[in-house]
């Protein structure tokens, strides 16, 4: 267990199992936020016999970062990610192309969450089964958030079906990789604004 992911996730973000893992590293956090909070509320307490002093206003203080962490949690333990059999069967079918897992997209209207993710050249390919009725709003709020960076001419594709995925995930392997500069980019801006 590597305590700096309580602070930082930016290295195993989009791995296999990040959600899963993550949970773990977000509550050890709130629980250390809110017990600094607490040890320190009681310290002023018994050192002075009274609430009104500096370390009860420390204290509260210190519930806003616990707070934010609190908020992080909830919404990790909201999303749970692919299963150890879908991550053997994607494994089989993915070559030669970039991954991302366990990933979770906000904007103002909705939360997407896209459990995988295969990227080559300029093609976004998006396993996204929750995702019924809104592929185009989801494929439309990447693009935007591509477009931002820089990154123009970008092909997403949302699907919500496993077969048609893991059809899509052969095709992406037989293509020949052209730029991946430009993958590794489009990997970079997706992994910087997911959850």
């Amino acid at each position: 267990m590597k305590l700096i992911r309580m602070f930082s996730n930016d290295s195993v973000k989009g791995t296999e199992n990040y959600l899963k893992t993550q949970k773990k590293y977000e509550l050890l956090r709130t629980i250390l936020y809110f017990g600094i909070s607490l040890s320190l509320l009681i310290a002023g307490w018994v050192t002075t016999k009274s609430r009104a002093n500096l370390l009860t206003i420390v204290a509260i203080l210190g519930c806003l970062p616990a707070s934010k962490s609190l908020v992080s949690t909830i919404m990790y333990f909201r999303y749970h990610g692919l299963n150890s059999h879908e991550y053997t069967e994607l494994s089989k079918h993915v070559k030669n192309t970039y991954t991302l897992c366990d990933c979770v997209f906000t904007s103002y209207e909705k939360n997407y969450e896209a459990p995988h993710i295969a990227i080559k050249n300029n093609t976004v390919s998006v396993y996204a089964p929750k995702i019924k009725n809104v592929e185009t709003d989801f494929s439309r709020h990447l693009s935007n958030i591509l477009k931002a960076d820089g990154l123009t001419n970008v092909s997403i594709k949302v699907y919500s079906e496993w077969d048609k995925y893991l059809i899509r995930l052969d095709q992406l392997g037989a293509m020949d990789e052209e730029s991946e500069e430009t993958t590794n980019r489009i990997a970079e801006t997706l992994k910087s604004v997911s959850l």
